[in-house]
């Protein structure tokens, strides 16, 4: 049992001693860290925003959880005008911070950067947790209602943006449409064109030369030839006409000539022919 107790005693001393050097070795770095915050916050207050950054970065690497550090040096790059990387340090100061102080001093200050970035609703919510923290800070407080006021009209103006683009979008659907209908309307119209322009042309092809029908014009020359027919005068009842007179002349000089030819034969026959005398 006496050895067994030995090297019990001697874990717990040697556990012991561990957790004495580790809380010695916490205890330097906090003491550097703190020295080297004490340094960034002289050369802050000297302006000199550069160096006073150095310092800070040196505290968190020595000290990664140092609440401090990470503060002070979000508060530079604040007051510099770096307010992404003054977030960053800010979120990673309330991450780390233990007491309600520092909680409320970190969420304070988040609060402050977003809503100089405009970003109003999350500068609302960093300014509930601060005042979870700490309730009675009018400051906070003060920030808090223009963060609320300031979201609230940052929504009012997305939905109207969102009424704006949607009336937008529908005079575009209209415009469209009218468009479109347009575009049918002159495509009909140049189709109705096309048949004309090729119903004229089949007109002109069955005109002659001098621009008139040609159906017409053959039709025209038949109505002549009728017309032509028509103005021979008609024969009145009893009375011959001139062309049934023709007709009987002819028939008469015939007819003479007939009988002529026939008297003509007779006087031929009755006259005696001369022979020769025989010897």
């Amino acid at each position: 049992m006496k050895p067994l107790l030995s090297i019990i005693l001697l874990c717990i001393t040697s556990f012991c001693w561990a957790q004495d050097e580790a809380e010695k070795a916490r205890q330097l770095a906090l003491q550097k860290a703190n020295g080297l915050v004490y340094e960034a916050n002289e050369l802050l207050g000297e302006d000199d925003y550069v160096s006073a950054e150095m310092e800070y970065r040196k505290a968190i690497s020595e000290q990664p959880n140092h609440t401090v550090g990470a503060y002070n040096l979000g508060t530079s790059y604040y007051q510099n005008g770096s307010l992404d990387e003054a977030l960053y340090r800010l979120q990673q100061a309330a991450k780390a911070a233990t007491s309600k102080n520092e909680k409320h001093k970190a969420f304070h200050n988040i609060g402050n950067i977003l809503y100089k970035n405009k970003r109003c609703k999350e500068a609302v919510e960093a300014y509930k947790n601060a005042l979870r923290n700490n309730p009675s800070d009018d400051e906070t407080r003060y920030n808090y209602a223009l963060a609320k006021e300031c979201a609230e009209q940052q929504k009012q103006e997305n939905e109207q943006n969102q009424d704006d683009q949607e009336k937008n979008k529908d005079q575009n659907d209209e415009q469209q449409d009218q468009k479109d209908k347009q575009d049918q309307q002159d495509d009909q119209n140049k189709d109705n064109k096309d048949e004309g322009d090729q119903d004229k042309k089949e007109g002109e092809d069955k005109k002659d030369e001098d621009g008139k029908p040609k159906d017409d014009k053959q039709d025209q020359k038949g109505n002549q030839g009728d017309n032509k027919d028509k103005q021979q005068p008609k024969p009145k009842q009893g009375q011959l006409s001139p062309q049934q007179v023709k007709n009987l002349l002819e028939a008469m000089n015939n007819q003479e000539q007939k009988v002529q030819e026939k008297m003509n034969a007779e006087k031929q026959k009755g006259v005696k022919v001369q022979t020769d005398k025989d010897w």
